[in-house]
């Protein structure tokens, strides 16, 4: 850390250091922030701009920036802020990092900072009318100020961006998103593979898609304003409810978050069975992606056969948490009880049952002459360009992109077990829809060695003894895990507050969907519409894991 700190105060003098905390923290004017940005990834090899983190710390606005470097696997996280609250600006690095281009608009919607040099500055998840930014500490909350509204939204296709000149003033440019001699057509938010109520406006020349400008928030509940009138036991039940085939790692992820926040020590053997629900969690995912993707391309009957064996895992949660998709298992300090007397046999049967009828998935799907031409060489993502922005998990691999943090990261007990991390490197439908094919291999291999474990496992001890009121010291924390689509990120800020019932002063969910989305565009554009569909299949978001 030492060393590294030296290497950022070369580049930024200016530039504020604490090394107290698990990750190095950099606080930086905001007029230093564009030019230090640019060297980190440049010179330091920080490429993967992993979280943007908007917050309200009463006295000034601004955002956390978490950053990685890809190849060392090291983190910093940078402070950037602005003491006026009536006009608040920061200085975009969109052009630096490309996912900066969602996250700040995110972080425009709802804490009103606006990014100068943004190149489309408009709200992501609420109205071009709403009145007020949500997360602010001074959000005005009456319903008259934001009625219920069932007309449509006006003004759909205004945009404007912020643009300062080389005398540093800033000025308001006002644009459109598209043209008006372009054609531009709706894909959902109603049609059925869009895989949810997302919405998709497409430009089109001819059958050739020009561009796509993603409309999200139609399901928006607005989790992380819930989440800061809570309890922190309370708060558990909402990541698991974002991804719902990611359930029991979201809320493994905030556990463990909370866990490292308070110093407790989760038993072995509650470990061991949460890192087993993980990846029969995984499992299903796939599962699931296999179906959905092989449905959008006509093929029913390969659908019916990933639901088949999703009832074998449906089935283990069920015995074991009351539950088969919320099943609120998960909780700080371990798990909320044992597991079911049958579920060494049951993960066994279903390990054996998915292996053997994986080779039948190929044989109806995968080696078919229409498969193969509909997804190989469509849809390319570049290992750089997955880099830049911030796509993790099978997406990311299948561009050549190591980035499991099972095997980068390592947490939970994944150090103590022998698998392989998928690496492809085309980058295409096909290649994303292999590499979920082959990680149910190795979740398979994960789940035999967990068996043993368990079974050889000293002591029943499944969930540590964890004081009644959860209360975190004042500080900051970040935790990620690797979910079915990629890292998942949970940042907790606490201000220490004495009450017997403690909220998090902040606390912000980093989604691997909500980056996904955001390569939907790059992704699609001179592409046939037709392949829109399987693109975005093959990406394989989930539509309230965007929707926060």
């Amino acid at each position: 850390m030492a060393e590294l700190k030296d290497k950022i105060s070369a580049l930024c003098p200016q530039a504020q250091f604490d090394t107290e905390g698990e990750f190095l923290l950099v606080t930086v004017d905001d007029a230093q922030w564009h030019a230090l940005a640019k060297a980190l990834k440049e010179q330091l090899h920080f490429d993967f701009l992993t979280a943007v983190v908007g917050v309200d710390w009463k006295e000034s606005l601004g955002c956390v920036y978490y950053i990685t470097n890809t190849e060392s696997q090291e983190i910093i996280h940078v402070k950037v802020a602005t003491t006026d609250r009536e006009n608040p600006r920061l200085h975009s690095v969109s052009d630096v990092w490309d996912v900066a281009n969602y996250q700040e608009r995110e972080v425009y919607d709802f804490y009103g900072i606006v990014f100068i040099n943004h190149p489309d500055m408009r709200r992501f998840f609420l109205r071009n009318d709403w009145v007020g930014h949500p997360l602010r500490k001074d959000y005005d909350e009456s319903e008259e100020l934001n009625p219920l509204r069932l007309d449509d939204e006006m003004n759909e296709d205004y945009t404007c961006k912020w643009v300062e000149d080389e005398n540093g003033e800033v000025k308001k440019v006002e644009g459109k998103v598209f043209e008006d001699d372009e054609y531009v057509i709706n894909v959902g938010p109603q049609h059925p593979s869009t895989h949810g109520v997302m919405r998709y406006r497409v430009s089109l020349d001819g059958e050739m898609v020009k561009k796509v400008d993603v409309v999200s928030g139609y399901i928006h509940r607005g989790i992380e304003k819930l989440c800061e009138g809570l309890a922190y036991p309370s708060t558990l039940l909402y990541p698991e409810r974002m991804d719902y085939m990611s359930a029991h790692m979201n809320r493994h992820c905030l556990c463990l978050c909370i866990e490292k926040a308070m110093g407790i020590e989760v038993p072995y053997r509650a470990e061991l069975i949460r890192l087993m629900m993980d990846e029969l969690m995984r499992l299903s995912s796939h599962l699931l992606s296999y179906g959905c993707l092989t449905m959008d391309q006509g093929a029913t009957t390969a659908f019916f056969y990933g639901f088949r064996e999703r009832e074998l895992i449906y089935d283990i949660f069920d015995k074991t948490c009351g539950g088969r998709m919320s099943m609120s298992y998960n909780t700080i300090g371990g798990v909320v009880a044992d597991v079911h007397e049958d579920f060494i046999k049951d993960v066994r049967h279903a390990c054996d049952t998915i292996e053997k009828n994986l080779k039948e998935y190929h044989k109806l799907f995968t080696g078919n002459v229409i498969a193969v031409g509909r997804m190989k060489g469509v849809g390319i993502l570049t290992k750089e360009q997955a880099a830049s922005y911030a796509i993790s998990g099978p997406s990311a691999r299948a561009a050549g992109l190591s980035c499991d943090l099972r095997k980068k990261q390592p947490y939970s007990l994944y150090n103590e077990f022998d698998f392989d991390e998928v690496v492809r490197e085309e980058g295409d439908s096909m290649a994303r829809y292999m590499v979920r094919m082959d990680e149910m291999v190795e979740s398979i291999k994960i789940l035999r060695q967990a068996c043993d474990k368990l079974e050889a496992c000293e002591g029943n001890e499944y969930c540590a003894k964890v004081p009644k009121l959860i209360k975190l010291p004042a500080g900051h924390w970040y935790q990620q895990v690797e979910a079915s689509r990629g890292a998942f990120g949970v940042y907790i800020e606490s201000d220490g507050d004495p009450k017997p019932f403690q909220k998090p002063y902040r606390m912000h969910f980093q989604a691997p969907c909500f980056n996904l989305v955001g390569i939907v565009d790059l992704t699609c554009r001179d592409n046939m519409i037709a392949d829109l569909i399987t693109i975005t299949a093959s990406i394989d978001y989930v539509i309230p894991d965007i929707d926060r």
